[in-house]
């Protein structure tokens, strides 16, 4: 207006590595919440999707029939849909149907104040709980992503991410939590449908065919 000259400032963001914490502590939280935010924390580690995403699922985006669910991208994201686990979607079952969308009709950030991390962290006597928020469920889940496939651009696919510079962090986070990982393995060989399906929910990874055999392996 007085035709007066501003210099504005330059804001550069510090960018940091995000926290990771592990399955245990994250199952921990799960276990000791509430009914509708341990829903929420299963839903965000299995799919890795945004609290925003999540809080904004709807009844009719679950396909109960094909364990699914359509998820709505947020902040210029690619639309997706998820496999669910039979433990979600009983759990899922379990919630009360009286609004269009799961959790409710409220703001994300009243189930976050109800999130009680700091209680659970003294109940388990582990602080490291207390830095787990909505997001670090995100995080967690691409970097074991990209640890059990090794392949980036399946994890930016299913972050939904258009620009795979967002992804790449989980490279270096996932070098970081598993550089003292032994090279050790323990082998197994399934010989039937029902031996290889038990392996897999052992946490084994299939690795090639041997004759009329499958080869399954994990780290020790």
């Amino acid at each position: 207006m007085h035709e007066a000259m501003w210099d504005p400032p330059r804001y550069r963001r510090l960018d940091t590595i995000p926290y990771v914490p592990t399955e245990n502590e994250i199952d921990q939280l799960i276990a000791g919440c509430s009914r509708k935010i341990s829903v929420f924390l299963q839903l965000l580690k299995e799919t890795g999707i945004r609290r925003g995403e999540s809080w904004a699922i709807r009844w009719i985006d679950l396909d109960f029939q094909t364990h699914t669910v359509r998820i709505t991208p947020e902040k210029r994201s690619q639309p997706r849909i998820f496999d669910l686990s039979n433990k979600l979607i009983a759990m899922l079952n379990n919630l009360p149907r009286n609004t269009e969308t799961i959790f409710g009709d409220g703001a994300v950030l009243d189930l976050q104040r109800t999130f009680q991390r700091q209680r659970l962290a003294h109940k388990f006597g582990n602080l490291r709980l207390k830095r787990i928020t909505f997001h670090t469920l995100h995080h967690w889940k691409a970097t074991m992503l990209y640890h059990q496939t090794k392949d980036i651009l399946y994890v930016m696919q299913v972050l939904g991410h258009r620009n795979i510079n967002n992804t790449l962090i989980y490279i270096q986070l996932e070098e970081a939590l598993f550089k003292q990982e032994t090279d050790d393995f323990i082998c197994k060989v399934a010989s039937t449908a029902e031996d290889a399906k038990i392996l897999i929910e052992a946490g084994y990874e299939y690795v090639c065919d041997f004759n009329v055999d499958k080869l399954f392996l994990k780290r020790q």
